[in-house]
């Protein structure tokens, strides 16, 4: 569910990012365009993710598999950055999305028993990689940005919180889920996943030049709503486990 939720809000975020992309543009972008920003990143994900899965199918040693995983994922990026360079009339392609796809592409190829090797090999670089990402966006955060953003940040917070709760206890309610999972659900999802950061980042750099004060503003509200929300959402999200039944059950 947490995964499925991520999709929807990467669905929504990237369509909204390309119609203020296009509209922020020097050069005029055509409105059929939009939907090209969306889908060709998917396209280059899932085209350069289908070999890298015929490649990581086979039993190799971890070295093996994080080099080819590597060559891969930097073969994906450069085909993303030409796009970018040379054929859109702006970089406004997004790379998340094209690793989200490659991912997908992949991970549905090899078996589950390779896939948890594949895992283990590039746990490591991954969380140098999460590290970095995570100091790149807060390396340029104004703290008076964050003590500025009161107001906003609770709009954020409370508007973000009665969007996922009522929003899963809706769709829990409409496709007959019992009524544990109608109830609690909202309450699990309420954690502030590190794909909001990575938007936060995105959604700045696209404001920056053109309305900085509204990028400072959005970077502020996020920054200061992931500290203040990571300490209320993980209490409420055990408590919804718990209401459940299904904490500790495992």
């Amino acid at each position: 569910m947490a995964a499925l939720d991520d999709m929807v809000g990467v669905a929504v975020f990237f369509t909204a990012i390309a119609i203020v992309a296009r509209s922020l543009s020097s050069s005029s972008m055509p409105v059929w365009m939009i939907p090209v920003i969306i889908l060709l990143p998917l396209v280059i994900g899932a085209a350069a993710g289908i070999p890298a899965g015929l490649l990581l199918k086979k039993e190799r040693g971890s070295i093996a598999t994080l080099v080819i995983l590597i060559i891969m994922i930097l073969a994906t990026s450069a085909v993303g950055f030409i796009f970018n360079s040379y054929v859109m009339p702006a970089p406004v392609l997004n790379f998340m999305l094209m690793g989200m796809a490659f991912s997908a592409a992949f991970a549905n190829i090899v078996s589950q028993k390779r896939l948890k090797e594949i895992v283990c090999a590039f746990n490591p670089l991954l969380g140098v990689s999460m590290i970095i990402v995570i100091l790149n966006l807060g390396a340029p955060l104004d703290y008076r940005a964050v003590l500025g953003a009161g107001l906003f940040t609770l709009i954020y917070i409370a508007s973000r919180a009665c969007g996922k709760y009522f929003g899963a206890r809706f769709g829990a309610k409409a496709t007959g889920l019992p009524e544990t999972v109608q109830k609690y659900l909202g309450l699990t999802l309420l954690p502030h996943s590190g794909v909001s950061l990575v938007f936060t980042g995105i959604a700045v750099s696209t404001l920056a030049s053109a309305a900085p004060e509204c990028a400072r503003i959005i970077q502020g509200t996020i920054a200061a709503a992931a500290v203040i929300n990571e300490i209320i959402a993980v209490i409420a999200a055990r408590k919804g486990f718990k209401w459940a039944g299904e904490l500790y059950k495992a």
